[in-house]
């Protein structure tokens, strides 16, 4: 037995016990020591991995109309898998003692997370098209699982979500049709041995099928609108393990298909018909496209998990986008934001449902100043802000910088320029969710909140900590990435702890953070020595020359940017929301049909007889 599985036995046995015994409170604490065990054999396997520059394959294969199923574990598919367990780690541990009092079936909860992370696993370790088609449908339906638990809106967006995964898993089983007619062989060395040669007709259409399947799990624009309410739905630690990882599985598999079997340099040799873009530029567009809009749709949102969700959808674009670039410091800035955000995402997450199991509510409109009551997850929240916002000295800064460098290198300013101006409405927004939530004036209704327990904070704290090390020391979560890097067959970043060094300007953050710390360290020192500041009471306060009690509300929270939308309104509503409703109403209309379609009383015949017919294109 190999490492390999080691990791899927565990990943399986973690999953049987849960679906058995999750509702045991000790059982769901056991779970936390299971994930603590896969993380190790991952790492290890991370090791020998990185000793060996190969791959490790399952000992277990089978064959399928003559085409052999085999599952091995790259550097590329470990990078995911130990962000995946990792994600699954914290978020049981989260679930695994207070929290878990008030849910009503903690079996289906952690059945539900063990299932994900034992399905991603699958599909990480996919060594074929035939193999990576079974992962991804089994990612699928375990997402569905995971996000229709609680039942009501969150069933119906979880029916959204699979009604557009159907759509997408159709689009990918046509193209890997294709391929098998093509090729001969669904084995990615035989597939990437033939596109090699293929017209560029057939590379089109075959990219375009997979990609629209695997967009839909990546929530890119135009495939984007079930995300956010299927996410924010989700019960508050399963959505972090969602929002950290969960659709990063369609960047695994569109790296699959663009990098690894079509290749950047033939995405760079094929022309978009009637314009000067090829292929690679399409794909850099469409994710900054994806970086903007959902992001000002974010800026508008009056619920914490709803402006989250809506950042999961932004984020990917970074990821994608430095991936395009195809140099090695963009496609490390990328890989490394896969990382970064995971952990911004999921510490944000975690503190937005510790503001919900106190208060009962996560509208923003409704909360303000629980600086006071709620200290710790107001510090887990400061530091996934910072994070997602792409500032120092939090982790997201780094792999922002490194898309931002890779872009000016390349001579793409249009690209950078709709990244940063990405970044301006992250910060606007993520500076809106802490101020109405932790900042401002305390509501009565609020007096006598408490901090979360231990068991939510511990776990909280320690992944916002991980968010402040790998900003201050990058090169510890470079590591990974190089690994990654490695398996893509692209060039490693030359980088060091801090950062890394380039002839044209390099980063450091060993230097960046410490002079960051000084500084604000300088600047207490100053405010608290001057024995000139006053502390009162959040009820009892003093702002623009009026005196502030109870009964006059000072903490400005609905229509928070009232200013910047009456400046940029007209044009927002112009084109930004006209074309969300557009993309919209297409989406919305195609869903319906293919709703219509999946839920008469006959819909059992449909699937079945499409699969039915591609096996027979298979076999002739």
């Amino acid at each position: 037995m190999n490492l390999l599985d080691a990791l899927l036995l565990a990943s399986l046995a973690t999953t049987v016990i849960m679906f058995l015994y999750g509702n045991h409170p000790r059982v769901a604490w056991m779970s936390v020591g299971f994930y603590g065990v896969q993380l190790a054999v991952a790492a290890l396997l991370g090791y020998q991995l990185s000793q060996t520059g190969g791959t490790q394959t399952l000992g277990i294969t089978f064959t399928v109309m003559g085409n052999p199923l085999i599952w091995t574990m790259s550097g590329l598919g470990w990078f995911f898998a130990i962000i995946t367990i990792g994600a699954a780690l914290f978020s049981a541990w989260y679930a695994a003692g207070e929290w878990s009092k008030d849910q009503q079936s903690l079996r289906l909860f952690h059945g539900a997370l063990a299932l994900n992370v034992l399905a991603m696993i699958i599909l990480l370790a996919s060594g074929d098209l035939l193999s990576l088609f079974i992962g991804w449908e089994l990612v699928s339906w375990a997402s569905y699982l995971i996000m229709a638990q609680r039942g009501g809106a969150a069933a119906q967006a979880a029916l959204r979500y699979i009604v557009y995964a159907m759509a997408g898993a159709m689009a990918i089983l046509v193209a890997i049709v294709m391929l098998q007619q093509y090729a001969g062989s669904l084995q990615f060395d035989a597939v990437r041995s033939a596109l090699v040669g293929a017209p560029d007709a057939f590379v089109w259409a075959v990219m375009l099928l997979f990609g629209a399947g695997f967009m839909v799990k990546m929530a890119m624009v135009p495939f984007h609108l079930w995300q956010a309410e299927a996410y924010s739905e989700t019960p508050g630690p399963a959505a972090a393990f969602l929002g950290a990882i969960s659709s990063r599985m369609g960047l695994f598999a569109l790296l699959i298909v663009l990098v690894q079997l079509i290749g950047l340099e033939r995405l760079m040799a094929m022309d978009v018909v009637f314009s000067f873009w090829d292929a690679r530029t399409l794909w850099a567009w469409l994710a900054a496209i994806t970086i903007v809009i959902p992001t000002y749709i974010a800026l508008t949102q009056s619920d914490a998990r709803l402006l989250l969700a809506w950042h999961g959808i932004g984020q990917g674009g970074y990821m994608l986008l430095g991936i395009m670039v195809a140099s090695p410091m963009g496609v490390s800035g990328g890989l490394l934001h896969v990382f970064n955000y995971a952990t911004n995402q999921a510490v944000l997450f975690l503190a937005v449902t510790a503001v919900l199991y106190r208060t009962g509510t996560t509208d923003l409109d409704r909360l303000g100043g629980l600086v006071t009551r709620m200290p710790l997850s107001f510090v887990a929240m400061l530091m996934g802000i910072i994070g997602l916002a792409g500032l120092p000295p939090m982790n997201g800064f780094v792999s922002k910088w490194l898309v931002y460098k890779s872009l000016i290198d390349n001579g793409m300013p249009l690209l950078f320029l709709a990244a940063a101006i990405g970044t301006l409405g992250t910060i606007l927004s993520v500076y809106k969710l802490i101020h109405n939530t932790f900042l401002g004036q305390l509501r009565l209704e609020h007096q006598n909140i408490q901090e979360v327990p231990w068991s939510m904070s511990v776990p909280m704290l320690i992944v916002g900590a991980l968010v402040f090390i790998t900003g201050y020391m990058p090169g510890l979560a470079l590591d990974m990435v190089s690994l990654a890097q490695h398996a893509l067959g692209v060039a490693s970043l030359n980088y060091t702890l801090g950062g890394v060094q380039t002839e044209h300007g390099g980063l450091n953050m060993l230097w960046v953070v410490s002079i960051l710390i000084f500084s604000i360290g300088i600047g207490a020192l100053v405010f608290f020595m001057g024995n000139r500041s006053v502390k009162v009471h959040q009820l009892d306060n003093y702002a623009g020359g009026h005196f502030l009690s109870a009964d006059i509300r000072y903490h400005y929270s609905h229509n928070f940017y009232a200013g910047l939308m009456r400046v940029i309104g007209p044009w927002y509503r112009g084109s930004i929301v006209w074309l969300e409703a557009a993309v919209g109403s297409a989406v919305q209309f195609s869903s319906s049909v293919a709703h219509g379609l999946y839920r008469r009383v006959n819909a059992a015949i449909y699937l079945p007889a499409v699969l039915l017919l591609a096996l027979m294109w298979m076999w002739l």
